[in-house]
């Protein structure tokens, strides 16, 4: 009988960390961040806190606070829909 080839550590370790994270809006809102916003955004802010569905964006430069700030109206539809919930309600942008 023939053992099995052992499984990457990569995808022993995905599974691992599927279980671990919070279960928070915060985590969900990071984990879908890039699939809601682009790759673009996404290489330029971050979420960083959530309180009471107000998500709060730290951005590499304040032009990119403010830019987030007038796209939050397709942005908060957008992370919602991905999230599969209405979760968040507000952006709040700054500069980190």
């Amino acid at each position: 009988m023939r053992r099995p080839a052992p499984r990457s550590l990569s995808v022993a370790l995905d599974g691992l960390t599927a279980t671990l994270a919070p279960a928070t809006t915060l985590a969900r809102a990071q984990e879908i961040w890039e699939l809601a916003t682009g790759p673009v955004i996404a290489s330029a802010a971050r979420p960083t806190a959530e309180r009471d569905g107000v998500l709060t964006v730290t951005c590499d430069a304040a032009v990119w606070a403010q830019e987030l700030h007038m796209m939050a109206g397709d942005l908060v539809p957008a992370l919602n829909a991905a999230l599969g919930a209405e979760t968040i309600r507000e952006l709040r942008c700054r500069a980190g």
